[in-house]
């Protein structure tokens, strides 16, 4: 993510915004926290899609109680919406084929996409996709979404922050985002374990999930969209 350059403006203090239920309602709430958006976030204002050569979906997760083991997916699909001036109405939407997982040990991965843990032939794919976005202030945001896992659904809360924009040399639009999450496996049916003599649990039931993304503006279609609001960019 190092090919960001982050971009700090300097934002002048909005006056009072008067909205519905008066200076202090939730119209004037919100109002105050456009204003206070980035200009350089404004600009971002389009479709996205994660540039994958340049990004990272990827977990982390404690082996043994005193080591971490980092994996990562290479294969998934993502369709992106980031509006800089209603951060509302940013949406994102990613599949993941789970069976494209890759945590170094060609063993350790076949466990995974067993029947212990993803169980990829009868579910090869694991979903997420955004139902909010509040935007926290600065350059952090929280979009909230429906994860599917093993054909279990539940909402999580991400965490991004912007890392900036840059226009790279073969003329592609770029903007970074970091963004992280903690689930407890065992929500989404992942309760496999070995108990160790001393206490505690060969795989810590806690992952965390990382998304390191380098997202190039797409051009979307106009026409219908499916239910999520979301259409993956044709290539």
């Amino acid at each position: 993510m190092g090919i960001f350059s982050r971009r700090q403006t300097a934002v002048a203090e909005p006056p009072p915004a008067v909205g519905p239920g008066g200076p202090g309602g939730p119209g004037a709430r919100a109002a105050a926290g456009d204003a206070a958006l980035d200009p350089a976030l404004r600009a971002l204002t389009g479709h996205w899609t994660i540039d994958r050569p340049h990004s990272r979906i990827g977990f982390s997760v404690r082996h043994a109680m005193v080591t971490t083991v980092r994996g990562s997916f290479a294969d998934y699909d993502s369709a992106l919406y980031f509006d800089g001036a209603r951060p509302t109405e940013s949406r994102a939407e990613l599949v993941i084929r789970v069976g494209s997982v890759d945590t170094g040990v060609e063993q350790r991965d076949g466990h995974l996409v067993g029947r212990d843990f993803f169980d990829v032939r009868r579910h090869p794919e694991m979903t997420f996709r955004s139902t909010s976005t509040v935007h926290e202030g600065g350059e952090s945001f929280r979009m909230t979404g429906d994860l599917t896992i093993r054909g279990t659904t539940r909402s999580v809360d991400i965490q991004l922050d912007y890392l900036g924009s840059v226009m790279d040399p073969f003329g592609y639009e770029r903007a970074g985002f970091d963004g992280t999450t903690t689930i407890d496996r065992r929500d989404w049916g992942l309760v496999y374990n070995q108990r160790l003599d001393a206490g505690g649990s060969m795989v810590s039931e806690k992952v965390r999930l990382q998304f390191d993304i380098s997202a190039i503006r797409s051009t979307a279609p106009e026409h219908s969209r499916p239910a999520s609001g979301i259409e993956f960019p044709r290539h």
